[in-house]
């Protein structure tokens, strides 16, 4: 998982979601009988999170949380804005320590924010596909990017990222499985926990932890 993912903010599961995983699926609901302080709290910092994810895709979680410290020191934490960092120079932004195509990723954040192929003010009437398929036009964000940004930025409570690795262990572990499941396994027992499949993916990320 992403920084991001890894500092995902604690609180009490919602009691409508624990209820309805009891009815939908006893094997994840034994998990929230046990990891009770989960919920989710949508940071609504839509830009500022997609540049984390940028600058932090396929590092550790402590070389991420290094680098990216590094970043909002050197870029300044309040620049770090669409207009801002549309202006800077490759170099600069490689200066912080993240490679050449991260600093470009990062402005292609900026542009589809500046330029309107990201749109935040209608984030909350577009559907979670709406949202997948217009982030994932941004060069640098992949389906996997896309997917944590609904769960961790924006709250939404029924995403299922079917191909994360720590997910994909989770439900091994859950139902016993020999080797790591399928997408499409994924998708088949995660369709249980609609609408709550992303209090589900937490579960799963936190038995790895704790279970």
């Amino acid at each position: 998982m992403s920084h991001i993912v890894a500092c995902y903010n604690m609180g009490m599961l919602p009691i409508q979601v624990r209820n309805h995983l009891k009815k939908a699926d006893p094997k994840i609901y034994s998990l929230a009988q046990v990891i009770s302080d989960i919920d989710l709290h949508p940071t609504k910092k839509y830009f500022q999170d997609l540049c984390e994810s940028i600058v932090c895709q396929q590092l550790s979680g402590k070389a991420a949380a290094s680098i990216w410290k590094k970043f909002e020191l050197l870029v300044g934490k309040k620049n770090i804005q669409p207009e801002y960092i549309a202006k800077l120079d490759d170099a600069f932004l490689r200066s912080t320590g993240i490679s050449w195509a991260k600093a470009r990723y990062t402005k292609s954040v900026a542009r589809a924010f500046l330029d309107g192929t990201v749109t935040p003010k209608k984030f909350s009437s577009m559907t979670e596909e709406e949202l997948i398929t217009q982030l994932v036009k941004i060069k640098g964000v992949g389906k996997w990017t896309a997917e944590m940004f609904l769960m961790f930025s924006l709250g939404r409570e029924d995403v299922f990222s079917a191909g994360d690795l720590g997910l994909r262990k989770g439900v091994q572990k859950l139902c016993g499985m020999k080797i790591l499941p399928s997408e499409q396994t994924m998708k088949r027992v995660s369709k249980k926990w609609s609408p709550y499949r992303t209090y589900g993916a937490l579960l799963l990320w936190r038995s790895l932890e704790t279970v």
